[in-house]
């Protein structure tokens, strides 16, 4: 163990001498280092397409990359955006030959409708539909992967009479069990985060250091799509383009960083929750009104999702998260299953922004193993873990 990590770890102070202007050692050490980089990141960093699909005068923003293969539509959870898939689609895209489709979902990101309040999941899950039905033929193999809420999304779409083409279902980190004993707590957890930030950085910086993310790199294109200016209604993405378009900086030195643990304690020492003071910007959407809608997102989830005609695939961060029904119906092989459990620590319930890498590994392993893509790149094939 390195002498830096060591006194890190134990949190005792080193014995320091002073160079010949007096200053400790060991601090301008410390000043030296690369500090972890909050600034966002845009959206074409990842994708190559953005579009808004107009359906029923309603606006659909949707982000593409690629142009052959299956089309992976991707569903984010609540309060998320499409934007959370940004580093796993750019590495998937160059495992396998695919076209991965990112939606913001009603109510979220820069998705604009005549009935913003209408958080039903049958209204989210036709909403899918539509929009897959207005961008691709009838011949399109569709895979749908959906994370939390977006999992849900995506079971209750596999059984939509009008989705003609769904070959593959993939959701991540939701189950219904565990889904449902956790929505009597989530009231106080939304009203413990902070209700607004004064910048963008302060935003993506509180993602990482709270835990919701584990990932710099992803905190910093994903934060952007969940916040909006609170004075001009617009969503933090569409500031950041705006000012990327219109300065001209030097580059920067990016430091790879993966986890929290790559932020130094003195950091998060430093961070404070945003005060009760409201600042620049605040969620795009408000969570905690959607409450009504909170139980049927979930009911009946396990069955829906096993009776699923589409190959199926389950990913979760850990195998305890896993409920009876589901136990039963893995053992008779009704499903694939795979659960990160080497990688706790590194992941929490975002697995596919903490560690985009692995689950793209994942994910290719699956659609080239059922044959629903074509490898491009050699990786390590994945076998279910059970």
């Amino acid at each position: 163990m390195s002498m830096q990590k060591y006194l890190f770890t134990s949190k005792l102070p080193p014995k320091t001498g002073l160079n010949s202007s007096g200053e400790a050692q060991s601090t301008r050490r410390r000043d030296m280092r690369h500090k972890p980089e909050f600034t966002p990141i845009t959206w074409d960093k990842y994708f190559t397409g953005k579009n808004d699909v107009s359906i029923n005068g309603s606006s659909f923003r949707i982000y593409t990359l690629g142009d052959s293969g299956p089309a992976i539509v991707l569903l984010h959870g609540g309060g998320y955006s499409a934007l959370t898939w940004s580093l796993l689609s750019a590495k998937l895209w160059e495992l396998v030959e695919c076209q991965l489709l990112a939606l913001d979902l009603r109510g979220h990101g820069n998705t604009y409708t005549t009935s913003e309040d209408d958080l039903s999941i049958e209204t989210l899950a036709n909403d899918v539909v539509e929009v897959i039905n207005a961008v691709y033929d009838d011949c399109t193999p569709i895979i749908l992967v959906g994370h939390s809420l977006g999992g849900s999304i995506a079971v209750h779409a596999g059984h939509h009479p009008n989705l003609k083409s769904l070959i593959g279902l993939v959701v991540i980190d939701v189950v219904e069990g565990t889904a449902l004993s956790a929505l009597s707590s989530m009231q106080s957890i939304l009203r413990g985060r902070p209700q607004s930030f004064d910048s963008v950085e302060e935003a993506i910086r509180w993602s990482v250091q709270s835990g919701q993310l584990k990932n710099i790199d992803s905190a910093r294109v994903s934060m952007p799509g969940q916040i909006k200016n609170v004075n001009t209604n617009k969503l933090a993405t569409e500031e950041i383009m705006v000012d990327t378009s219109e300065e001209m900086e030097a580059p920067k030195v990016r430091v790879p960083l993966v986890g929290v643990e790559s932020i130094s304690e003195e950091e998060e020492a430093q961070f404070k929750v945003p005060s009760t003071v409201r600042g620049k910007y605040g969620w795009r959407i408000d969570l905690r009104a959607t409450e009504i809608f909170w139980p049927a997102w979930f009911q009946g989830l396990s069955k829906l999702f096993v009776s699923c005609e589409a190959q199926k695939l389950l990913l979760l961060a850990s195998l305890d998260r896993l409920d009876t029904d589901l136990t039963v119906a893995q053992m008779q092989g009704k499903f694939e299953i795979h659960a990160f459990e080497q990688s706790r620590g590194r992941c929490g319930h975002a697995i596919h922004e903490d560690i985009p890498d692995a689950v793209a590994e994942v994910l290719a392993t699956y659609l080239v193993r059922n044959m629903f893509a074509k490898r491009k790149n050699d990786f390590p094939s994945v076998m279910p873990c059970c």
